[in-house]
Protein backbone atom coordinates (compact mmCIF):
# COMPACT_ATOMS: atom_id res chain seq x y z
CA UNK A 1 0.00 0.00 0.00
CA UNK A 2 1.32 3.41 -1.03
CA UNK A 3 0.37 6.62 0.75
CA UNK A 4 0.85 9.92 -1.05
CA UNK A 5 1.98 12.56 1.47
CA UNK A 6 1.29 15.99 0.01
CA UNK A 7 4.20 18.38 0.43
CA UNK A 8 3.00 21.95 -0.04
CA UNK A 9 5.56 23.52 2.26
CA UNK A 10 3.51 23.55 5.46
CA UNK A 11 4.21 20.39 7.37
CA UNK A 12 6.71 18.50 9.46
CA UNK A 13 6.76 15.60 7.05
CA UNK A 14 9.45 13.64 8.87
CA UNK A 15 7.30 12.86 11.91
CA UNK A 16 4.31 11.92 9.74
CA UNK A 17 6.47 9.56 7.68
CA UNK A 18 7.81 7.96 10.87
CA UNK A 19 4.30 7.50 12.20
CA UNK A 20 3.03 5.74 9.09
CA UNK A 21 6.20 3.68 8.77
CA UNK A 22 5.65 2.49 12.34
CA UNK A 23 2.28 1.03 11.33
CA UNK A 24 3.67 -0.65 8.22
CA UNK A 25 2.70 1.80 5.48
CA UNK A 26 4.85 2.94 2.57
CA UNK A 27 4.93 6.72 2.14
CA UNK A 28 5.68 8.65 -1.03
CA UNK A 29 6.25 12.39 -0.59
CA UNK A 30 4.48 14.21 -3.43
CA UNK A 31 5.37 17.80 -4.27
CA UNK A 32 3.30 17.96 -7.48
CA UNK A 33 -0.27 16.84 -8.21
CA UNK A 34 0.93 14.42 -10.88
CA UNK A 35 2.68 12.38 -8.21
CA UNK A 36 -0.54 11.34 -6.45
CA UNK A 37 -2.44 9.91 -9.39
CA UNK A 38 -1.36 6.33 -8.58
CA UNK A 39 -1.39 6.26 -4.77
CA UNK A 40 -3.72 4.20 -2.59
CA UNK A 41 -4.41 7.02 -0.11
CA UNK A 42 -3.72 10.73 0.30
CA UNK A 43 -2.48 12.50 3.43
CA UNK A 44 -2.52 16.30 3.64
CA UNK A 45 -0.53 17.45 6.69
CA UNK A 46 0.08 21.01 7.79
CA UNK A 47 1.17 23.28 10.59
CA UNK A 48 1.07 27.06 10.85
CA UNK A 49 -1.06 29.77 9.28
CA UNK A 50 -4.04 29.02 7.02
CA UNK A 51 -2.38 31.19 4.36
CA UNK A 52 0.00 28.29 3.73
CA UNK A 53 -2.86 26.42 2.02
CA UNK A 54 -2.65 28.94 -0.81
CA UNK A 55 -0.04 26.56 -2.23
CA UNK A 56 -2.81 24.00 -2.70
CA UNK A 57 -3.87 25.80 -5.87
CA UNK A 58 -6.31 24.89 -8.65
CA UNK A 59 -4.34 21.89 -9.95
CA UNK A 60 -4.01 20.37 -6.48
CA UNK A 61 -7.71 21.00 -5.86
CA UNK A 62 -8.67 19.32 -9.13
CA UNK A 63 -6.54 16.24 -8.49
CA UNK A 64 -7.62 15.89 -4.85
CA UNK A 65 -11.27 16.13 -5.92
CA UNK A 66 -10.71 13.50 -8.62
CA UNK A 67 -9.07 11.16 -6.14
CA UNK A 68 -11.87 11.60 -3.59
CA UNK A 69 -14.51 11.03 -6.28
CA UNK A 70 -12.65 7.86 -7.28
CA UNK A 71 -12.88 6.58 -3.69
CA UNK A 72 -9.27 7.20 -2.63
CA UNK A 73 -9.12 7.62 1.18
CA UNK A 74 -7.84 10.99 2.38
CA UNK A 75 -6.54 12.06 5.79
CA UNK A 76 -6.08 15.73 6.66
CA UNK A 77 -3.88 16.47 9.68
CA UNK A 78 -4.09 19.75 11.65
CA UNK A 79 -4.03 22.47 8.98
CA UNK A 80 -4.87 19.74 6.47
CA UNK A 81 -8.14 19.12 8.33
CA UNK A 82 -8.95 22.85 8.45
CA UNK A 83 -8.40 23.11 4.69
CA UNK A 84 -11.24 20.63 4.12
CA UNK A 85 -13.71 23.26 5.39
CA UNK A 86 -14.99 26.35 3.57
CA UNK A 87 -12.36 28.66 4.99
CA UNK A 88 -10.84 30.15 8.12
CA UNK A 89 -11.09 33.44 9.96
CA UNK A 90 -7.29 33.30 10.11
CA UNK A 91 -7.16 34.21 6.39
CA UNK A 92 -10.70 35.36 5.55
CA UNK A 93 -10.25 35.93 1.82
CA UNK A 94 -8.70 32.51 1.12
CA UNK A 95 -11.23 29.76 0.44
CA UNK A 96 -10.74 26.28 1.81
CA UNK A 97 -11.44 23.13 -0.17
CA UNK A 98 -15.11 23.32 0.81
CA UNK A 99 -15.70 19.61 1.26
CA UNK A 100 -17.22 20.26 4.69
CA UNK A 101 -19.50 23.14 5.72
CA UNK A 102 -18.44 25.96 8.01
CA UNK A 103 -15.43 28.13 8.74
CA UNK A 104 -12.57 27.61 11.15
CA UNK A 105 -12.47 30.04 14.07
CA UNK A 106 -9.97 31.30 16.61
CA UNK A 107 -10.18 29.61 19.99
CA UNK A 108 -11.49 32.05 22.61
CA UNK A 109 -9.07 33.95 24.82
CA UNK A 110 -10.80 32.70 27.99
CA UNK A 111 -8.17 29.93 27.82
CA UNK A 112 -4.51 29.92 26.84
CA UNK A 113 -4.09 30.21 23.07
CA UNK A 114 -2.45 28.53 21.27
CA UNK A 115 -3.82 25.27 22.57
CA UNK A 116 -0.68 23.19 23.08
CA UNK A 117 -0.62 19.82 24.80
CA UNK A 118 -2.81 16.81 25.53
CA UNK A 119 -6.59 16.89 25.54
CA UNK A 120 -9.47 14.43 25.52
CA UNK A 121 -11.26 13.10 22.45
CA UNK A 122 -15.00 12.93 23.15
CA UNK A 123 -17.07 10.86 20.70
CA UNK A 124 -18.95 12.76 18.01
CA UNK A 125 -22.35 12.00 16.55
CA UNK A 126 -21.46 8.74 14.83
CA UNK A 127 -19.30 5.67 15.21
CA UNK A 128 -16.09 6.22 13.33
CA UNK A 129 -13.66 3.67 11.89
CA UNK A 130 -10.86 6.14 12.56
CA UNK A 131 -11.45 5.88 16.31
CA UNK A 132 -12.06 2.12 16.60
CA UNK A 133 -10.55 0.40 19.66
CA UNK A 134 -9.72 3.66 21.43
CA UNK A 135 -10.50 3.61 25.16
CA UNK A 136 -12.93 6.05 26.74
CA UNK A 137 -11.12 9.23 27.64
CA UNK A 138 -8.39 8.75 25.01
CA UNK A 139 -6.14 11.77 24.70
CA UNK A 140 -4.21 13.26 21.79
CA UNK A 141 -1.60 15.96 21.31
CA UNK A 142 -2.68 19.35 19.96
CA UNK A 143 -0.92 22.52 18.90
CA UNK A 144 -3.16 25.13 17.24
CA UNK A 145 -4.92 28.47 17.66
CA UNK A 146 -7.74 28.00 15.14
CA UNK A 147 -10.17 25.11 14.99
CA UNK A 148 -12.97 23.68 12.88
CA UNK A 149 -16.63 23.90 13.94
CA UNK A 150 -18.60 20.89 15.08
CA UNK A 151 -20.50 19.44 12.11
CA UNK A 152 -22.35 16.23 11.19
CA UNK A 153 -19.06 14.66 10.08
CA UNK A 154 -17.40 15.29 13.47
CA UNK A 155 -16.14 11.93 14.71
CA UNK A 156 -14.55 13.41 17.84
CA UNK A 157 -15.05 16.68 19.69
CA UNK A 158 -12.60 18.38 22.03
CA UNK A 159 -13.11 21.44 24.21
CA UNK A 160 -10.58 24.19 24.83
CA UNK A 161 -12.52 27.31 25.70
CA UNK A 162 -15.12 26.13 23.16
CA UNK A 163 -15.99 22.79 21.57
CA UNK A 164 -14.38 22.08 18.22
CA UNK A 165 -13.97 19.21 15.79
CA UNK A 166 -10.92 17.17 16.70
CA UNK A 167 -11.57 14.39 14.17
CA UNK A 168 -13.81 14.06 11.14
CA UNK A 169 -15.01 11.12 9.10
CA UNK A 170 -17.31 11.26 6.10
CA UNK A 171 -17.20 8.31 3.78
CA UNK A 172 -13.53 7.79 2.96
CA UNK A 173 -12.50 11.30 4.00
CA UNK A 174 -10.89 11.58 7.45
CA UNK A 175 -9.16 14.30 9.41
CA UNK A 176 -7.60 15.09 12.78
CA UNK A 177 -6.94 18.47 14.34
CA UNK A 178 -4.39 16.83 16.63
CA UNK A 179 -1.16 15.25 15.46
CA UNK A 180 -1.59 11.46 15.52
CA UNK A 181 2.13 11.02 14.82
CA UNK A 182 2.84 12.79 18.14
CA UNK A 183 0.01 11.23 20.14
CA UNK A 184 1.62 8.03 21.42
CA UNK A 185 -0.36 4.80 21.35
CA UNK A 186 -3.62 6.67 20.64
CA UNK A 187 -2.12 8.24 17.54
CA UNK A 188 -0.61 5.01 16.29
CA UNK A 189 -3.98 3.28 16.65
CA UNK A 190 -5.59 6.06 14.60
CA UNK A 191 -2.96 5.72 11.88
CA UNK A 192 -3.50 1.95 11.89
CA UNK A 193 -7.24 2.49 11.57
CA UNK A 194 -6.71 4.81 8.59
CA UNK A 195 -4.44 2.28 6.92
CA UNK A 196 -7.07 -0.41 7.51
CA UNK A 197 -9.69 1.81 5.86
CA UNK A 198 -7.51 2.03 2.75
CA UNK A 199 -7.67 -1.70 2.08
Amino acid sequence: MKIGLVDYGAGNLTSVIKGFTAVGASVHVASTPAEVTDVDALVIPGVGHFAATRSLGPEWRRVVRERIDAGTPLLGICLGLQWLFEGSDEEPDLPGFGLLPGRCFRLPDVVKVPHVGWNTLAPGSHNARLLEDLPDGAMAYFTHSFAAPVVDASAAITTHGAPFTSAIERGRVFGTQFHPEKSGTTGLRILENFVSAVV
